[in-house]
């Protein structure tokens, strides 16, 4: 199944994707796709009344409703960093022996097409296309690799905005680069793993005002999606609708000569195999 959320900021409600631009209303018997839902087997308590409302026709056109993060606001946002062995040549920076772990703020989640805005004393905002992990049920200590597939409820196309003079030259955590509002757009939709043939295998791109800046592909991940949801079960307890964003691809903006920063007005569009597509407007500090 694809999951989405539809309407306005705020006041987003619970449907599944049919087709490429229709929707499943399920807001009567969703309240919304959160830790209490995918904690409680939600997903294939749904999938036989998607499969249901599909057949008798009950789909609507999305048309130009707005399309939100396709999870609520989740206890966290964890993040790996470095974890393309091409990104990591780029930037100049030795391939790490483990995952490189950071947070992002839970309230910098926004929809795939909202606006993107640079933070008050942004002189270095850039942009990263990259592939999300949502956890699919509370989470610790997994014994092994493979135990990390019943753990993942989906994946989403997600851009890491940073903003690389707060995280590289302010000291302390990369979280000060990563956690201005509006920082992380998620989606369009939760792809669920039986949709996807090889999740380490998809092609990732990203254009700025038309122009392609990066072409990549989960393949070239030092650390794959179970791997990395093992070994952060090792740390911390996953919880239900948390998200992972696994890292970028080459050709984020500090990795030109000279650097390309994020303009006001310039337009970013990104996309993942399989996993749907973004656009996001740039806007001036506020």
């Amino acid at each position: 199944m694809k999951l989405l959320r539809i309407g306005p900021a705020g006041a987003e409600t619970p449907a599944a994707l049919v087709g490429d631009d229709s929707y499943i209303d399920l807001s009567d018997v969703v309240t919304d796709f959160d830790e209490r839902f995918f904690g409680s087997g939600g997903i294939e308590r749904i999938r036989p009344i998607v499969e249901e409302r599909a057949r008798r026709g009950e789909a609507h056109p999305i048309g130009g409703i707005r399309v939100g993060a396709p999870i609520a606001r989740p206890h966290q946002i964890l993040c790996i960093g470095l974890n393309y062995s091409d990104h990591a040549a780029e930037t100049g920076q030795a391939v790490p022996d483990e995952p490189i772990l950071f947070t992002k703020s839970p309230n910098t989640l926004i929809g795939p097409n909202d606006d993107v805005r640079i933070p008050r004393g942004s002189t270095k905002p850039d942009w990263e296309v990259e592939l999300g992990i949502v956890i699919g049920k509370r989470t610790s200590y997994l014994d092994s690799v493979d135990d990390a597939r019943e753990a993942i409820a989906g994946f989403v196309t997600v851009n890491d905005v940073s903003e690389r003079a707060f995280q590289l030259e302010r000291n302390g955590q990369w979280a000060k680069g990563k956690s201005a509002e509006t920082f992380n757009p998620a989606g369009p939709w939760l792809v669920t793993p039986d949709e996807i043939d090889d999740v380490t295998g998809l092609g990732m791109w990203l254009d700025v005002n038309g122009v392609r800046r990066q072409t990549g592909s989960t393949s070239t991940m030092i650390f794959d999606p179970y791997f990395i949801v093992h070994y952060l079960s090792q740390f911390l307890v996953l919880e239900p609708g948390d998200l992972i964003n696994t890292g970028t691809p080459p050709g984020v903006g500090m990795g030109f000569t000279p650097p390309i920063w994020l303009q006001p007005g310039d337009v970013m569009e990104l996309g993942i195999d399989s996993l749907g597509s973004q656009r996001q407007h740039v806007l001036a500090p506020r």
